[in-house]
């Protein structure tokens, strides 16, 4: 799991997955509102001038010297719900980034944001 800490330490490291595909490069995180600790990821993906962020759950994510490895295929990620590499999350986008992992989405008790960057 990646700490609050260990955040800065590593941004632009590789992200892989668990047969060490590369996905991407790791851009930011993403905290839980109700809990301030890392919940999601953003992977830069693409080539050069058609790049873009899709995301990640971190909360199993292991970390290696110079890299992120998650738990999930390449594939899946790849195929995650993505902003531009200028984009901000729109609120109404948090569910769907959920739902492709198979996670259950809850937004606050007033229904604030469940994600915020870092």
């Amino acid at each position: 799991m990646i700490r609050s800490a260990d955040i800065r330490e590593w941004r632009d490291h590789d992200v892989v997955d668990l047969k060490q595909r590369k996905i991407g490069m790791l851009e930011a995180i993403y905290v839980d509102t109700a809990t301030d600790e890392p919940a999601m990821a953003t992977v830069r993906t693409g080539l050069l001038g058609h790049q873009r962020l899709v995301f990640v759950p971190v909360d199993e994510a292991v970390l290696g010297p110079g890299y992120v490895q998650v738990p999930y295929a390449k594939g899946q990620v790849r195929k995650a719900p993505a902003i531009g590499t200028d984009d901000i999350l729109p609120a109404e986008q948090e569910e769907s980034i959920f739902r492709h992992y198979d996670m259950t989405y809850e937004p606050g008790a007033s229904g604030e944001r469940r994600l915020a960057r870092r």
